[in-house]
């Protein structure tokens, strides 16, 4: 106890950086004397920031760095979804992180119109996460030389990237040329990964025999903002990123009566004026959608993927139509990204809820796990989408989160 109060002492007066800490002592102590340590400086008593089931000494480092204690979010259930997947098939139940009222229950009454209508279908039409590092030639014509030079040892590049990890494979290469700076978007395929670390790993050692083999071309920065990693883009929006999925369903007019309250003709009016027309004026990139972010976000941070994903991943464009007796709703999501093994996927909570939905881990076939994690998610976000249009065409919006939303029962 003498030496951590030195420890605390020593790094509340600045003595002994938060990092350091844990050169002195294993790294769960190091978490319980760094929380000590910031209570004395901002004299704050850190109760609850302490309660937590996860081991903090296991993730330091690996998932977080100076931690001090960890934040809970409440878990919520919706379900059961019927999806008819190519990877998922069958009732899944969707752990969903949120601290918004009425999110969950939204997401539920989707997810029943849904599974009473026979299901939903999900395929993943286009696979690829990305990379585009920048290079600076000496001038327009050497940038068009690069780019043939890079195109005829594509084969050497699948290699090198190949040797970095056995699950990694690079697809294509789409080049980028402005004057005399030259993208190289490399598009790969990282299995049950998201990917990212191995992809910018192996891209940087395919730098390095670029640089050794073609002296003219200097990389700039691995990353050249091409990809596009964390932040919407058209780029994104049209060739895609992680997963291209899309999912459909048709839900019959008396099932839109009695569980979503209102018309096909109302919803698809909606949707028309809300998600395309609102959409345009406002000029939103890749937000033709009603609140597929609500969905991404309550789903990833349950399932310990990068919330910073979001950006990207929260891209869709839904639609909904009156067809027949029924509605026919459909979503595609361009830039999904996700995965099943590395990064937050691991933690204990999250690894239960990526079990809740069978997906924990790598998949057999390697990349199977990834691809149903990704229908799942995909089909979760076409069961908010329909439930929230419905909503606005019934005028339930308001009503619901008034109850739901203050802690009362929706009558």
């Amino acid at each position: 106890m003498e030496k951590d109060e030195v420890l605390i002492k020593k790094a509340a007066s600045g003595k002994l950086g938060l990092h350091k800490i844990q050169d002195f002592v294993d790294t769960d102590k190091a978490v319980e004397i760094r929380r000590k340590a910031i209570e004395r400086l901002t004299k704050t008593k850190l109760e609850h920031l302490a309660k937590h089931s996860i081991s903090l000494g296991a993730v330091t480092n690996r998932n977080i760095d100076n931690p001090i204690g960890a934040i809970q979010v409440p878990v919520g259930i919706a379900g059961p979804l019927r999806i008819n997947g190519e990877y998922a098939k069958g009732e899944f139940y969707i752990p969903l992180a949120t601290t918004e009222g009425a999110l969950v229950a939204s997401f539920n009454r989707g997810a029943t119109a849904i599974s009473e209508s026979g299901g939903c279908t999900v395929r993943i039409v286009k696979e690829g996460m990305s990379r585009a590092p920048v290079f600076k030639l000496r001038n327009i014509q050497d940038s068009v030389k690069f780019r043939d030079w890079v195109n005829r040892h594509f084969y050497k590049f699948q290699q090198i990237m190949g040797e970095e990890s056995k699950f990694l494979k690079l697809n294509e290469i789409q080049p980028f040329i402005i004057g005399k700076r030259v993208f190289l978007r490399f598009v790969c395929d990282p299995s049950d990964a998201m990917g990212m670390n191995m992809i910018t790993i192996g891209v940087n050692k395919v730098i390095d025999f670029i640089e050794k083999e073609y002296p003219s071309a200097k990389a700039i920065s691995v990353t050249g903002n091409l990809c596009t990693d964390k932040k919407t883009s058209a780029m994104n929006f049209i060739l895609g990123r992680g997963k291209t999925v899309s999912a459909e369903v048709k839900i019959p007019e008396k099932i839109v009566k009695e569980k979503l309250k209102t018309t096909s003709k109302n919803i698809a009016e909606v949707c028309y004026s809300k998600n395309y027309i609102g959409s345009a004026r406002a000029a939103t990139l890749g937000g033709f959608n009603a609140h597929v972010a609500n969905g991404v976000a309550a789903i990833f941070i349950a399932c310990g993927q990068d919330p910073a994903q979001i950006m990207n991943s929260a891209m869709a464009i839904t639609t909904a139509e009156a067809e027949g007796d029924g509605a026919y709703f459909s979503i595609l999501m361009p830039s999904l990204e996700v995965g099943t093994v590395g990064g937050g996927t691991s933690i204990a909570t999250q690894r239960e809820a990526l079990e809740i939905l069978g997906c924990y881990g790598a998949g057999t076939p390697p990349g199977t796990n990834a691809k149903k994690f990704a229908e799942i998610v995909c089909a979760n976000a076409l069961a908010g989408e329909i439930s929230l249009l419905s909503a606005l065409a019934a005028g339930h919006l308001a009503r619901a989160h008034a109850y739901l939303g203050r802690g009362k029962a929706l009558k």
